[in-house]
Parts: C-alpha cells; sequence; structure tokens
C-alpha cells in the first residue's frame, strides 16, 4: 500500500472507527466460531463451510488491515470558511451548459460517494474543480467526451 495523505471528514473517521471496531469484535468472533464448528465436522479437505468460513476470515483480516491503513495515513477535513478557491472539504455548485446546477462536496477518496454527492479530490471532476473559484469555468475529460462545468458557487 501506498503512504499518501486519506482525506476524511470528521464523520467519515468515525464511519471507518466504527466499521473497524465491528470488524475486530463481532465479526472476528462470529468467523472463529464458524471455522470451529467446521473443524468439529471433521475432514476439512472437502469440508465448504470451512473453505467458506477461512475466505470470510480472510476478507476480515485484509479489511482490518485496509482501514487500519487508512486511518493512519489520515488527515481530517476541517470544515471552514471558503477562501474562494475550491479546496478539500468544500461543497461547490457548478452548472453544466444546458442541465441543471448540480452540488458535490469534495472528500477524499476513501468517502467519495457520487451517488450522494461527494466526489474524491482525486477523481477527474474534483481534481478539475480544486483550486478554481467562483465563476470559473473547468473542463474533465469523460467517456462520453469532454465536459465543461461553470462554478456557481463554494461553499
Amino acid at each position: 500500500m501506498n503512504n499518501h495523505t486519506v482525506y476524511l471528514t470528521a464523520e467519515g473517521l468515525k464511519k471507518l472507527e466504527e466499521e473497524l471496531e465491528h470488524l475486530r469484535t463481532v465479526r472476528r468472533k462470529a468467523v472463529a466460531e464458524r471455522l470451529h464448528e467446521a473443524m468439529e465436522d471433521g475432514d476439512l479437505i472437502d469440508n465448504a463451510e470451512y473453505e467458506a468460513a477461512k475466505n470470510e476470515q480472510a476478507f476480515i483480516e485484509g479489511r482490518i488491515l485496509e482501514i487500519e491503513h487508512l486511518l493512519a495515513q489520515a488527515r481530517i477535513i476541517e470544515p471552514g470558511e471558503s477562501t474562494g478557491f475550491v479546496d478539500i472539504g468544500n461543497t461547490v455548485i457548478v452548472k453544466q451548459d444546458g442541465k441543471k446546477r448540480e452540488t458535490f462536496t469534495i472528500v477524499g477518496a476513501a468517502e467519495a460517494d457520487p451517488k450522494n454527492g461527494l466526489i474524491s479530490n482525486e477523481s477527474p471532476l474534483g481534481q478539475a474543480l480544486l483550486g478554481n473559484q467562483v465563476g470559473d469555468e473547468v473542463e474533465v475529460d469523460a467517456p462520453a467526451g469532454v465536459l465543461r462545468f461553470r462554478i456557481v458557487k463554494i461553499k
């Protein structure tokens, strides 16, 4: 895994910490019980339940390591006054020609959820918006071609 800063809102940090706690306390214990029961059933070579439990255990341990890494690299996005330029943590209202306004909040990749208006600072649109100000037009290379957005408001 690489060591680059992971930007998180306070809410995103809390969600990751809660998921990590749940994985460590609830899910680990449940999969350990499944493994124990499967081993008591005898022959492990053709035991589908044992294999499924081992796979789930590997997933859980991998996710725990992933979250620990994210948290170790985390930098909290502090809500504050807009500087007039788009930055991580800002909510930006943009308008595309002939379309209605859209609102996006720029967050770190770990929290990105485009369907809910949370776009990553590493996404093409997020990168295009960063550092610009109200009135600026930005271009984004998309599969459908070049899209142009005008920044209407930064908050």
